[in-house]
């Protein structure tokens, strides 16, 4: 029974790993330049990040160690990856080529851009140390969690691998505009804003009628927009949130 138990304990533990090894696949793909295959490997992350919480949850297999391992997990997979996603991101939008670091040769303000990429590293580990000692987020969230973070920067390498909408992706993708999306989303993710999360603890429509409602949105613009929903998702779920706190909605 003992042994049994063990398994049970060690069943997130190996989901949580098995996204830390996405995670730093994500980053090597990143600073290579394959912005597709980074945006990829987050998303597996973060399938694999809520997989470990819900197996925790099935299993009953909560531990001080499996906390700590996947906050660790989290800030290489949803720190570091995005961050070397948009590093690559900036070098695209200044120079036109991904290359070496030490091959770069940029004023101070295109290292001041470039360097602002470790914001998200920086405010993601803020935010995961805030959520760790925190005892009201057990249901929602206090400030944007890190891997929606993640997975908008993600969407952002995915975008740029599509063939679609190319003239589009040239106005927005701007060393200015990953500057301000960059700025905006650290100060959300240690912000007080409540926002809800995705765990379920009864299935009825009057508790999570947000839940359901954003599901149904979800579903419909993937299938219309693919990929390039993700970030309409990202400001949707923003917004949403922003109006429950304005309102006093209680989530």
């Amino acid at each position: 029974m003992a042994t049994k138990r063990n398994i049970f304990f060690w069943v997130p533990n190996f989901i949580t790993i098995l996204g830390l090894f996405s995670g730093s696949l994500a980053i090597f793909f990143a600073i290579d330049g394959h912005l597709t295959l980074a945006g990829i490997f987050i998303l597996l992350a973060a399938l694999f990040d809520f997989l470990d919480g819900l197996a925790a949850r099935l299993l009953h297999a909560y531990s001080e160690l499996g906390k700590q391992l996947d906050s660790l997990a989290d800030i290489i997979s949803f720190g570091f990856a995005p961050a070397a996603i948009l590093f690559t991101l900036y070098e695209f939008a200044l120079f036109g080529i991904n290359q070496p670091i030490q091959d770069i040769e940029g004023n101070w303000t295109d290292w001041l851009l470039l360097m602002s990429a470790f914001l998200i590293p920086v405010f993601s580990a803020l935010r995961l140390a805030k959520f760790n000692i925190s005892e009201d987020q057990d249901n929602n969230f206090i400030g944007l969690p890190v891997p929606a973070n993640a997975i908008l920067w993600a969407s952002l390498a995915l975008m740029l691998g599509l063939p679609e909408h190319t003239e589009i992706l040239k106005l927005l993708y701007t060393a200015k505009n990953f500057l301000i999306i960059v700025v905006i989303t650290s100060f959300l993710l240690i912000s007080w804003i409540p926002m809800f999360s995705f765990k379920f603890n009864t299935l009825s429509w009057k508790l999570n009628w947000y839940r359901y409602l954003f599901i149904f949105i979800s579903i419909i613009l993937l299938i219309l927009l693919n990929v390039y929903a993700i970030p309409v998702l990202f400001l949707i779920y923003i917004l949403l949130n922003m109006v429950f706190y304005i309102l006093k909605v209680n989530l």
